[in-house]
């Protein structure tokens, strides 16, 4: 019995929390909507910038190494 109880409390727990957890959640509204879409936005041209000048770095160095061999 002690061996099914060492399986079963640790999902009981996960289940009350888990339980917890989606009743704290709740649906964003417009604004905060807004306010997620336009900061996921910003990281992805970051990213994409940052992309962008590393590669634009990296193409004349990788020309000057495989240029000279």
């Amino acid at each position: 019995m002690d061996a099914l109880d060492s399986v079963v409390d640790p999902l009981r727990e996960f289940a009350k929390d888990s339980v917890r957890l989606v009743k704290r959640c709740h649906k964003p509204d417009r604004k905060e909507f807004t306010k997620v879409a336009i900061r996921t936005a910003i990281g992805f041209v970051v990213t994409g910038f940052v992309g962008f000048f590393v590669k634009l770095i990296f193409i004349p160095i990788n020309n000057i190494i495989v240029g000279s061999g």
